[in-house]
C-alpha cells in the first residue's frame, strides 16, 4: 500500500548551509521529521552551489518519513545575476531596473529546463521573460 502524503513543503535554503535552526528547523519540526535525515544529504547534495539559495520540495508521508528534491536555483536570482542587479522593482509597470536579452534568457533556460513547465525553448523562454517582467527588468528581442 502507497504511503499517504500529509504534507507538501517548499523551501529556500542557502545551498550546503542547511542547520537545525530556521528554516530547515522549525519546519520540519511542526511536522515532526528528523532534521538529521535531511540536513546531511542536502548539504553534501547542494556542496557545489555554496552560499546561494537553492529550491527544495518535500513531501511529508503519514509515517513521519519524507522524500525531498532539490530544484535549482530560483529563476529570480538568475535573472538579477545575469544582468547585474541587487532587487527588481517595487513597481515593475513603471520603475525598470535593467534590461535582459533573449540570449541570456536562453543561458537561464538551459539551467532550469528540468524544472520548468514548458515543452522547448520558446516556451521556456517566455516563462522566464514574465518573471524577468513582474521583476521590473525590460525583455529585448
Amino acid at each position: 500500500m502507497a504511503k499517504k502524503v500529509i504534507g507538501n513543503l517548499k523551501l529556500r535554503i542557502p545551498a550546503g548551509r542547511a542547520t537545525a535552526g530556521p528554516p530547515v528547523g522549525s519546519t520540519l519540526g511542526q511536522w515532526g521529521l528528523n532534521m538529521m535525515d535531511f540536513i546531511n544529504p542536502f548539504n553534501d547534495a547542494t556542496k557545489d552551489l555554496q552560499g546561494k539559495d537553492v529550491i527544495v520540495h518535500l513531501a511529508v508521508y503519514d509515517d513521519r518519513s519524507f522524500t525531498w528534491k532539490s530544484l535549482g536555483r530560483p529563476v529570480d536570482d538568475l535573472i538579477r545575476e545575469k544582468i547585474g542587479i541587487k532587487k527588481g522593482s517595487g513597481k515593475p509597470h513603471t520603475e525598470k531596473v535593467g534590461k535582459i536579452t533573449r540570449a541570456q534568457l536562453e543561458e537561464i533556460y538551459e539551467e532550469k529546463k528540468d524544472t520548468l513547465n514548458a515543452i522547448d525553448v520558446d516556451g521556456g523562454v517566455k516563462v522566464i521573460a514574465g518573471t524577468a517582467r513582474s521583476m521590473g527588468v525590460e525583455v529585448e528581442g
